[in-house]
């Protein structure tokens, strides 16, 4: 059996980040626990590798109390200092105090739209935007779509929602399908293309 082609970040060495790859990135997500979720480690992984959080993920699951988010909104500093102690995730005071202020900030936008895939989904009409990127050298860090997104949410009070931390969450949670052209998680390789 021959091993399938993949976009060049997926390092084969590790089995996490090729699942993650091959059953989680670019593929539509309308679930409220995991969007949130992964909001709050596209922004912890700022300055970091994605893989670094990734290889973190059920230790921060299990830290923020399975990302509910009625939970880490009345998080206090007895919580917080518990949170800052914790070696199974990253230990930044802003990042932590970021995923406190986003659960403030989703219980608003739920009560007020219903949630992040009804908020997030209207900005592509409910369909993901499919690029044709040959490799990771052609990929954009931020669109102006990012750019919208990211200053709405910021607007909305979310924290480390930056335009290139929210593209790489649109590519996470399948908006915008960025698989390369050569990747067998392309469109152009399914039996349904062409």
């Amino acid at each position: 059996m021959t091993t399938p082609i993949r976009c060049a970040w997926a390092n084969p060495a590790n089995p996490r980040y090729l699942a993650y790859h091959d059953e989680e990135w670019g593929v539509p997500c309308h679930d409220e626990l995991c969007l949130f979720e992964m909001l709050n480690l596209e922004g912890a992984q700022a300055g970091l590798s994605w893989e670094t959080v990734l290889n973190k993920r059920d230790s921060y699951r299990l830290a923020f109390d399975g990302w509910d988010a009625e939970k880490i909104a009345r998080y206090d500093d007895v919580k917080v200092a518990e949170l800052l102690a914790n070696p199974g995730i990253i230990r930044n005071r802003l990042k932590v105090a970021a995923t406190i202020v986003n659960a403030q900030a989703y219980l608003r936008l739920r009560d007020e739209v219903g949630g992040l895939a009804p908020y997030l989904w209207a900005f592509v009409d409910g369909k993901p935007v499919q690029n044709a990127w040959n490799g990771k050298g052609d990929t954009p860090a931020k669109t102006p779509l990012s750019d919208r997104i990211s200053k709405d949410l910021s607007k909305r009070g979310f924290k480390f929602v930056g335009s290139t931390i929210v593209y790489a969450y649109m590519q996470a949670i399948g908006m915008v399908n960025d698989h390369a052209t050569g990747c067998f998680k392309h469109p152009r390789h399914s039996p349904s293309a062409g």
